[in-house]
């Protein structure tokens, strides 16, 4: 596990539906512009990425990704499903408990066919925190797990999340197809942060599920944990994985461990093996006609930025400051780029002891913000002058809008930023909403970004 996580306690009990019990857990501590109509929304939008993946995934106002796999069970007439749901702990609402800060939900996740409930189970939790920093946490610092035996079959899958204290509700559904698993063949490929192989198919993995399959860009390892039945121990899995378009990242071979019974296996990718993206890993044993298996996976530059292509953040960060370290990036061949982001991400983050990169979290926010608030005709939000000084700078204190001729059609808008002593005029001159810093406005500002970032 890497650096990010802490350690965990493996759950040894297998959950049925009957009489369910769950476990969560908690993290620690160029110019040239991308089309904004496409990158700037979906790097806001990563239900919608996950949801094309194949994840369960709701947006606000209670965002989360689930993921439903599967592994044998003693009889092909029942199969183990492995729910896995993570959110943000920022995405509950958290109430004083004493010395400590406290949030609760209920997650649900039902299975129907025609009309019929089949499969249910509901779990109340509680999540404690010990300062209002960790209550605003955004990145996935919330795991819950459940396991299920189900029989094999197709299925509507519903996975609701409710926030106890708050009025927030989840909720995303698709249809599922729950396989079943003879006496030879592979489980499903799943990614994992921590896992123990299981002795025996009646017994429950200890395992810490990666509900949303996704690492760091540069920062994690990726590990998927898969199982083989019917296979002599020592069996070698072909696993070949892609990215976007089918590029092979890694292919190799890793050997069944335990009986003809019950092997396991685990692959594990480490960060420089890793190429941004949205990765494809396929499983087979290639001594046999067995069918493969398939497995989503990502690496993102955060678990709240669904932005999946390189050169598209570095357009992004066009305002960041670090034009050196950026333009080195850009420059640099592929299997340089995770080494040159770890060092981009350590050298800007002013926080090292949080899993998040908080002035990279902050940026992207008024990169969000100034999109929405600022666009103009011909230029989305934030590519525009407004857009620029407010990611930069952030809100000003004061703001005027005023006409500056009798026709009306010179229009300006003046931002005032009272501890920097700085006042910036936009004018309109074309009557059309375009609004450009004056020259005079334009020297001002650079002389004082310039300052803020010679101090950082």
């Amino acid at each position: 596990m890497g650096p990010l996580l802490r350690r965990a306690a493996l759950a040894p009990t297998l959950v049925t539906v009957a009489a369910t019990a769950a476990c969560q857990w908690q993290r620690v501590g160029s110019d040239t512009r991308p089309d904004p109509s496409v990158v700037v929304p979906q790097l806001f939008n990563p239900a919608a990425l996950y949801t094309r993946m194949g994840f369960f995934a709701a947006g606000p106002p209670l965002p989360f990704v689930a993921s439903l796999q599967y592994l044998a069970t003693s009889s092909p007439d029942t199969t183990l499903a492995l729910f896995g749901l993570s959110m943000a702990n920022s995405a509950l609402s958290f109430r004083q408990a004493g010395q400590a800060l406290e949030a609760r939900y209920q997650a649900e996740v039902v299975l129907r066919r025609a009309g019929s409930v089949l499969a249910r189970a509901v779990s109340e939790e509680t999540v404690r925190v010990a300062s209002r920093d960790e209550a605003r946490r955004a990145d996935e610092s919330v795991i819950f797990q459940q396991f299920l035996q189900v029989p094999p079959g197709a299925y509507d899958a519903v996975v609701t999340v409710r926030d106890e204290y708050g009025t927030s509700v989840g909720r995303a559904e698709r249809q599922i197809g729950v396989p079943r698993v003879g006496p030879r063949g592979l489980s499903d490929v799943v990614a994992v942060y921590r896992v123990e192989p299981r002795g025996a198919r009646t017994e429950a993995p200890r395992v810490l599920l990666n509900p949303r399959a996704t690492v760091p860009f540069g920062l994690d390892t990726l590990r998927l944990y898969l199982e083989g039945y019917g296979y002599p121990a020592g069996t070698p899995v072909a696993v070949r994985v892609t990215v976007d378009g089918g590029r092979e990242v890694w292919s190799g071979e890793v050997a069944l461990a335990g009986t003809p019974q019950l092997g396991a296996a685990v692959v594990t990718l480490s960060p420089d093996q890793l190429p941004v993206g949205e990765l494809r890993a396929v499983a087979r044993v290639e001594a046999t006609q067995d069918s493969s298996r398939v497995a989503a996976a990502l690496v993102s530059f955060s678990e709240q930025w669904a932005i999946t292509n390189f050169d598209e953040v570095l357009s992004l960060l066009r305002y960041f400051g670090q034009d050196r370290a950026i333009g080195e990036m850009r420059a640099a061949d592929p299997v340089e780029r995770p080494a040159l982001w770890r060092t981009f991400w350590r050298a800007t983050d002013p926080n090292p002891l949080t899993p998040q990169n908080e002035a990279l979290e902050l940026y992207f926010r008024r990169v969000q913000e100034a999109n929405a608030r600022f666009r103009e005709t011909g230029d989305a939000g934030w590519l525009t002058d407004r857009g620029e000084v407010f990611i930069t700078l952030g809100e000003p204190d004061e703001i005027f809008d005023s006409s500056s001729d009798l026709q009306g059609t010179r229009r300006i808008v003046r931002w005032n930023y009272l501890g920097q002593r700085l006042t910036l005029d936009f004018v309109d001159d074309t009557g059309f909403g375009r609004f450009r810093l004056t020259p005079t406005s334009r020297a001002e500002y650079q002389r004082v970004l310039n300052s803020i970032r010679s101090r950082n």
